[in-house]
């Protein structure tokens, strides 16, 4: 009986069929299912599969107990909030994800979000396809402050940007206790609190978790310097949207860019969709041809690698 793979990222193997040639030529029988595979489905199919690539889908507790087969899990990507890690640590399923491979992606939408949030580009952008030639004052980038909510491979990515911009850059980690040399010269370790009120542009860029979740709202969104702009393209649910809605709303935040949001999709009626300072993007951080490549390169190695009894690569479980 062949082997059995379920993929549910709708980008893998997007840019090249290396990654779908690994899978099958290690006996796996390939199962690639699209955007409108939703969570039922998913929760339906799962127990039949040896191997998951995973996507956005929720795999909980429960769904993860009736999978006797499931032998590896896949992350298609960084984070790992919607899987169960300690039942699939119980359950003896590996678990890996491929941090760090789509940082310079991420960073590069992050910083390209600033700019665009910061010089009205997609409003004004889109008010001149309307047919309006109407203006609309911004504010420079260059020179001002940084704050970096987290300092992993994706936030270092975004520190050297603002580099070049010739950015003061803020930091605030729990787990990084002294810079490594590259970055002593602009950035500086701060407390959470002097993050956020210190800084022109607070980025996010730290895992969803118990933690972390709704840690900016009002109180961090009141503490931040009148005219600031929040940037996320982490995970949605680290912000509060309808604080940042009224923030946005009384003027004190000046704009907001987002690449995820608290339910993706986004649901229509939500009030952020109406504002014009606000950049919203379907969670394409990852989506570059060279990301996309590697990420899913990576994932197929580890399906066929478990199936070996070989080596996993950022196994976590």
């Amino acid at each position: 009986m062949s082997k059995k793979v379920l993929i549910t990222s709708r980008s893998f193997g997007k840019i090249s069929n290396e990654p779908l040639d690994i899978l099958t030529g290690a006996g796996f029988e390939v199962t690639m299912k699209g955007k409108d595979f939703d969570q039922a489905e998913f929760e339906a199919m799962i127990p039949d599969y040896d191997a998951l690539i995973i996507g956005a889908h929720e795999f909980p507790e429960a769904v993860m107990e009736r999978c006797p087969k499931l032998k590896i899990i896949c992350k298609h990507g960084a984070g790992l909030d919607n899987i169960h890690l300690e039942k699939a640590k119980e359950l003896g399923i590996a678990v890996c994800n491929v941090p760090g491979t789509n940082s310079n992606a991420v960073a590069d939408l992050t910083f390209g979000l600033m700019l665009a949030v910061a010089r009205n580009i997609v409003s004004t952008n889109r008010w001149v396809h309307e047919g309006r030639w109407q203006t609309a004052i911004g504010v420079d980038v260059c020179g001002k402050t940084l704050g970096l909510m987290g300092f992993g491979a994706i936030a270092k990515n975004v520190a050297r940007r603002a580099s070049g911009f010739g950015m003061k850059v803020l930091a605030y980690d729990p787990y990084v206790k002294e810079l490594p040399e590259e970055f002593q010269s602009y950035v500086t370790l701060c407390g959470e609190n002097e993050v956020i009120s210190g800084c022109d542009f607070l980025s996010l860029h730290l895992p969803l978790n118990d933690e972390t979740r709704n840690m900016i709202s009002a109180p961090q969104l009141a503490s931040m310097k009148a005219g600031a702009y929040v940037i996320n393209a982490a995970r949605g649910g680290i912000v509060n949207e309808k604080d940042l809605y009224e923030a946005l709303v009384s003027g004190h935040i000046a704009g907001a860019a987002m690449d995820v949001s608290e339910v993706e999709p986004m649901a229509e009626e939500n009030p952020l969709r109406t504002l014009d300072n606000v950049i919203i993007t379907p969670h394409i951080g990852m989506y570059s041809k060279e990301a996309i490549g590697a990420v899913s390169l990576i994932c197929a190695q580890n399906v066929a690698a478990c199936a070996a009894g070989a080596e996993l690569k950022f196994q976590v479980v």
